[in-house]
């Protein structure tokens, strides 16, 4: 608990940096991308491939970015700034997409917030998915609703955000991300046992090696970046409120396998159903706000699942923008000095300001094209998750493996005999310091963990980086 302007906030316990961590991770790319990627690109077999993945990007970078967070106990840019002076460009990068992201995913959280009440009132009353869909078309081209929903997922945030560490987001998290997984087993109970669901079951798991190519590789490698939100300084932001006897290792492993539980989860809460009453899977906004409430109504007790379904959809949105705000927040408190409700209503304000326009490009502004001819909205999108999150990724990679100072240090030793032996040994540098809590932790991937920082995570988030920019 921050008891002055000059003491750092930290976590009440452990779970509560777990549950914040997974928050920041699991958001609405668990639920409407990662099922319909598992079943167009082998099912179980892509499972396995993004599950590898997992540990050898997922885990790499998220142990690196908590790490940084932990040894500076500073923001994005300060941590940087504090092991490096000149690589705290690499912040703001971090803090920047945070800033964007959190514009347009501000927006999204809307239309949300606006299915929920939809849901409620009884308004799916119809499985024709053109009415449905000429229903979503009418309400975010529309100029005024979208952005009063917009605004109440904004001021939700930022209700939370003010609260503080563990009077904000570590007691609301605890709170939501619990909530989140009853509702979604909840949900997959409902949908894996209506007629026809099994369909929708082997759709998404049943393993198709051959599949497997080096598309489908790269579309695991995108989804295990970007689901984990890598790369925009969250796990910096939240690592800086860590105790020092915290086991990173460990946490590093558990928050992306409870990111990669929700999106099986999620999957078999939708595809079973979608299959089960005959509709095609889709991926993106069309499967959540126009396919599932053409599931929802004619499923039983349909009206129910939807309303589940849409507050857990709600959760996972706002776990991910209290982690986008407070990348901000954090940054404003501790390199000017605001206070925390300053830099929070101030932030919030310029973010939601920014977002007016994001929705307008659904409609009266749809005419307005930027960077590749794009709309407004497209374009944040493909700035801050196409461009800047694969960039702070390979950056952090850099940093942490060749600046910070992961090596292998040679000795050379003279026996008895005047024979020379050469031998090459991990250096314990602050990095590997940090990540062992200065060697009271026994990890023993450690040499693993500096091959993959220093040579495979960059590789693979410059492919990222390149498909995404230029494909």
């Amino acid at each position: 608990m921050q008891s002055s302007e000059t003491q750092r906030d930290q976590w009440g316990s452990k779970l509560g940096f777990i549950m914040a961590a997974a928050g920041s991770a699991v958001g609405l790319g668990n639920l409407w991308k990662f099922p319909f990627l598992a079943g167009q690109n082998g099912g179980g077999a892509f499972v396995l491939v993004y599950l590898v993945i997992l540990f050898v990007v997922g885990f790499t970078l998220m142990m690196a970015e908590i790490a940084v967070g932990r040894y500076a106990q500073l923001n994005a840019i300060g941590a940087y700034r504090k092991i490096k002076a000149n690589w705290a460009w690499v912040g703001s990068l971090g803090v920047l997409a945070g800033f964007l992201i959190l514009s347009f995913y501000s927006v999204v959280g809307g239309w949300i917030i606006s299915y929920l009440v939809k849901a409620a009132s009884g308004s799916f009353n119809t499985a024709d998915v053109t009415v449905l869909g000429s229903m979503f078309s009418e309400f975010i081209s529309s100029a005024g609703m979208p952005i009063f929903y917009h605004a109440i997922f904004m001021l939700t945030t930022l209700g939370i955000v003010i609260g503080g560490i563990q009077n904000g987001i570590e007691k609301y998290s605890k709170i939501m991300m619990p909530s989140l997984f009853v509702i979604l087993v909840l949900v997959v109970l409902r949908s894996v046992t209506l007629d026809g669901a099994m369909e929708g079951i082997r759709f998404f798991l049943t393993p198709d090696f051959s599949k497997i190519n080096g598309g489908v590789i790269l579309s695991a490698l995108g989804q295990v970046f970007f689901s984990l939100s890598l790369g925009m300084g969250c796990m910096i932001t939240y690592g800086s409120y860590l105790s020092k006897d915290e086991n990173i290792p460990q946490s590093s492993m558990i928050i992306p396998l409870i990111d990669t539980g929700v999106a099986l989860l999620a999957g078999l809460a939708i595809l079973p159903a979608v299959f089960a009453f005959g509709f095609s899977p889709s991926a993106g906004p069309g499967l959540l706000f126009i396919t599932l409430p053409a599931v929802f109504s004619k499923m039983p007790m349909g009206s129910l699942v939807g309303v589940a379904f849409f507050v857990l959809a709600l959760f996972a949105a706002v776990t991910s923008s209290i982690s986008l705000l407070e990348v901000c927040v954090s940054y404003a408190v501790d390199e000017w000095k605001w206070t925390r409700k300053k830099a929070t209503y101030l932030i919030s304000a310029l973010i939601f300001l920014l977002g007016i326009p994001c929705s307008l490009s659904q409609g009266p502004w749809s005419h307005i094209t930027l960077i590749k001819g794009k709309n407004i909205l497209d374009s944040v999108d493909f700035l801050a998750t196409n461009v800047l999150l694969p960039l702070g990724g390979i950056f952090l990679s850099v940093f942490v493996g060749w600046i910070w100072g992961l090596y292998r240090e040679q000795r050379i030793y003279k026996t008895d005999d005047g024979k020379t032996i050469i031998t090459w040994e991990l250096a314990y540098t602050d990095a590997i310091k940090e990540v062992t809590n200065d060697g009271k932790i026994n990890f023993a991937l450690a040499p693993v963990w500096v091959f993959l920082i220093k040579w495979i995570a960059p590789i693979a988030i410059g492919i990222v980086f390149i498909q995404g920019v230029f494909a």
